[in-house]
C-alpha cells in the first residue's frame, strides 16, 4: 500500500479549530497519534448558528496552538512529518483560507510538502482509515451542509448518484431546534426530543419519494414543521414540551424514512457496479445520530452490504480524516504549491452538474 508516511492534518472549514498527526504504514493499518479539535458552541451560542466572521477570527487565534499541541501529543516533530494537510474547501471561505494560511507558513518555514484536501474527500475517506475498507464502496456523506451519495472508486475518484437540492439534513436539524428553541448544535438537541416523543402523531412529508434517483430535499419538511409548531402553540397558548419531543420524533422519523428509501436506490445502483466486497458506509456529523445510523444499517442488511460507520468522534468534522485523505492523495504522487486557494466551493465529481447551482467561482457542490 505504497510507502509508509507521517501527516499533519489542518481542518478549520466551518467551526472547529483540529489538528491532527496519522502515521500510516505500508501494508498496516494506519495510526491516529493525535487528534484536537477546539470548538466553537460558546461563541456563537447567542446568534443560534455559526458566524462566518466570528468563526475566522477564532481559527485564525487558535490554528497554531492546536498543530502544537497535535505535534507534541504526537511526539513528533513537523520536520519527521511526510506532509501538512489541509482543508483547502469547501466551507466558509474566512475559515477555510486561516488554514490554508497556517499550512502554507508551515511548510513555507520547514520544506515539507503541501496537499490540499476537500473537506467532503475527508468524511468519504474516512471509511478507509477506520476499517480499511476497500474500493469501490458506496458512500452517503451526511452532514451539516451536505449530502450525498458517492461510489468511492479512488483518493480522487467520485462518482454523485444523488443528493440535497436544497437543505442538507444537517441543516435541517439545526433548523427545526430553531424553531422549538432547543439549544444548538442541533442534531444532538432534536434527537434527545426524539427519543422521548411519539412519531407517529404528526403527519409529516416525505419529500421526493415519489420521484425517481437519489436526489433528497428536506426544506419542505422544516417547512412542515414550522407549520404544526404553530398550531400546537396556538391550540395550547405555548409550545409543551411533549409538544416538542413529538415534533422532534416525527422529524427525525421523516428523515430516517428518506433517507433509508433513498439509500436503497443507491444501493441498487452501486451493487449493478459488481463490487467484489460490497460496503454501505455512512461518514458526516448526522451519521452520529444513532437512530438514523440503526436504519442504514438495516438497509445495508437487507442488500447483503457490509455496514460501515466510523467511531462518532470521527463523523463530526475532525484534522484526522483531513490527515488521511492527504496520506491517500501523498501516495498517487499530489503536492500543491504555495498557490493552494482556499475555495468556497469545490464538487467531489466534477463530471455532474452542480446540484445547487454555480456561481463566478464554480459548482456548489
Amino acid at each position: 500500500m505504497g510507502q509508509d508516511v507521517t501527516i499533519l492534518g489542518l481542518e478549520s472549514s466551518c467551526d472547529d479549530t483540529a489538528a491532527a498527526v496519522i502515521r500510516a504504514p505500508a501494508g498496516e493499518r494506519p495510526e491516529i497519534l493525535s487528534s484536537l479539535v477546539a470548538g466553537q458552541a460558546e461563541l456563537h451560542a447567542a446568534f443560534g448558528g455559526v458566524v462566518p466572521e466570528i468563526a475566522a477570527r477564532a481559527h485564525a487565534e487558535k490554528l497554531d496552538l492546536v498543530v502544537e499541541q497535535a505535534l507534541d501529543q504526537a511526539g513528533v516533530a513537523l520536520r519527521d512529518c511526510d506532509a501538512i494537510a489541509v482543508t483547502a474547501g469547501p466551507g466558509l471561505i474566512g475559515g477555510v483560507l486561516s488554514g490554508v494560511m497556517c499550512a502554507k507558513g508551515l511548510a513555507a518555514g520547514s520544506g515539507v510538502p503541501l496537499i490540499g484536501v476537500n473537506h467532503l474527500a475527508g468524511h468519504a475517506l474516512t471509511p478507509r482509515l477506520t476499517d480499511d475498507l476497500g474500493f469501490p464502496y458506496l458512500m452517503l456523506l451526511v452532514s451539516g451542509g451536505h449530502c450525498q451519495f458517492l461510489i468511492v472508486r479512488g483518493p480522487d475518484d467520485f462518482t454523485r448518484l444523488g443528493g440535497t437540492i436544497d437543505d442538507a439534513p444537517g441543516e435541517a436539524f439545526d433548523k427545526t431546534a430553531k424553531l422549538l428553541a432547543l439549544p444548538q448544535p442541533g442534531g444532538p438537541s432534536v434527537e434527545a426530543e426524539a427519543a422521548q416523543g411519539d412519531a407517529a402523531r404528526f403527519a409529516f412529508p416525505r419529500p421526493l419519494l415519489d420521484r425517481p434517483g437519489c436526489d433528497l430535499s428536506f426544506s419542505g419538511l422544516k417547512t412542515a414543521v414550522l407549520r404544526e409548531r404553530d398550531k400546537a402553540m396556538e391550540r395550547e397558548g405555548g409550545l409543551r414540551q411533549a409538544d416538542r419531543a413529538d415534533l422532534c420524533a416525527g422529524f427525525q422519523a421523516a428523515v430516517a424514512d428518506v433517507l433509508a428509501e433513498k439509500s436503497r436506490r443507491a444501493l441498487a445502483e452501486y451493487l449493478a457496479v459488481a463490487p467484489a466486497a460490497p460496503a454501505f458506509a455512512v461518514a458526516g456529523g448526522v451519521a452520529a445520530n444513532k437512530a438514523l445510523r440503526a436504519r442504514l444499517e438495516q438497509v445495508a442488511a437487507q442488500h447483503g452490504a457490509r455496514f460501515v460507520a466510523p467511531p462518532l468522534a470521527l463523523c463530526t468534522d475532525n484534522a484526522a480524516m483531513i490527515a488521511w485523505a492527504g496520506a491517500e492523495l501523498f501516495r498517487t504522487g499530489r503536492r500543491d504549491g504555495m498557490e493552494l486557494s482556499a475555495r468556497p466551493r469545490w464538487p467531489l465529481d466534477r463530471t455532474r452538474p452542480a446540484l445547487l447551482g454555480s456561481g463566478k467561482k464554480g459548482a456548489k457542490a
